[in-house]
């Protein structure tokens, strides 16, 4: 089901170029890391995160998942841009002993907001 008004402020949003967007980084963790992924968290983004463009960037840990989420406009190239930046993403190295296989990208398939006028 659709909710109309929330879809005709979307597509207004998109038109004018402010619509947030989303997009995750998905990594399964080696068994037992957990703990250290939540240390490596604990110390913050590995990069200037106020400068990367991003208007939010969360992340979650699981026992042996960790799931990057970032939101912004043009969202899949602030990240690629992050990602092949080699000043910016060198922080990254430190979850590489963590990593079970490559980190997959996830595109948003639904979302659902409640209405500001409720």
């Amino acid at each position: 089901m659709t909710d109309h008004p929330h879809e005709a402020a979307r597509i207004q949003a998109s038109s004018r170029g402010d619509a947030n967007e989303r997009v995750a980084v998905v990594a399964k963790l080696k068994p037992g890391s957990r703990e250290q992924a939540a240390a490596i968290l604990a110390q913050g983004a590995p990069y200037g995160i106020d400068r990367a463009g991003f208007r939010r960037h969360c992340v979650f840990l699981a026992e042996e998942t960790v799931v990057f989420l970032f939101e912004g406009l043009g969202i899949e190239r602030l990240v690629r841009d992050l990602l092949n930046d080699p000043a910016r993403s060198g922080g990254f190295g430190v979850w590489a002993p963590l990593l079970d296989g490559t980190p997959a990208l996830a595109r948003e398939e639904f979302y659902w907001e409640a209405s500001s006028s409720e």
